[in-house]
């Protein structure tokens, strides 16, 4: 890994873990092994760095979820591996936690990767679930997108829960009963 590679992996971990306000430029260079002059080499300051880290992570949980999104089976079984795979919920979601960091709501450049993140899993969600309804798999009356809202809005809601309790299990809990109401609209 190259020292600008370093310096953004070490920015995502830090907003991921301390948010926007307490991921300093020291921090930055101390957790990627790197310079000031390297940073500042490579990118314009902490918004520039933190921007491309940002991206970087919504690009990645977009890479993620997709495998499971595009993989063959039903949009049941598709979105079932989606919500069940493997996450360090105690942790949350990267781009999930970025909403409640208020530099970065403030900041239309860095919230849009946060928003577009978000209308693209909506938007992906929802074209599986009218694809499950136009194939017959789901009831003909489900509507996709605001099926999708809810399924997003679940699984963020699962991660706040878990982190509030300290308990990954309210999450799992979460998912199981958005799957559970998923299920009751497939058709036999």
């Amino acid at each position: 890994m190259n020292t600008s590679e370093r310096l953004i992996e070490s920015t995502r971990e830090l907003l991921w873990e301390r948010g926007y306000v307490g991921t300093s430029p020291k921090a930055i260079q101390q957790r990627a092994g790197a310079g000031q002059g390297s940073m500042y080499h490579h990118f314009a300051g902490k918004h520039e760095l933190a921007l491309t880290a940002i991206r970087c992570t919504a690009d990645d949980m977009r890479a993620r979820a997709e495998e499971q999104l595009s993989a063959p089976g039903t949009a049941l079984e598709r979105l079932t591996a989606y919500l069940l795979r493997e996450r360090d919920v105690l942790k949350g979601c990267p781009i999930g936690r970025l909403t409640q960091d208020p530099d970065v709501m403030a900041d239309p450049v860095l919230r849009a990767p946060v928003d577009e993140t978000f209308v693209w899993l909506r938007g992906r969600l929802a074209d599986i679930l009218a694809e499950g309804r136009d194939r017959g798999e789901l009831d003909a009356a489900l509507d996709p997108a605001g099926t999708a809202s809810a399924v997003v809005a679940v699984l963020q809601g699962g991660y706040v829960l878990a982190r509030a309790a300290d308990s990954a299990e309210l999450f799992h809990t979460a998912v199981t009963g958005v799957l559970a109401l998923l299920s009751s609209r497939t058709t036999p």
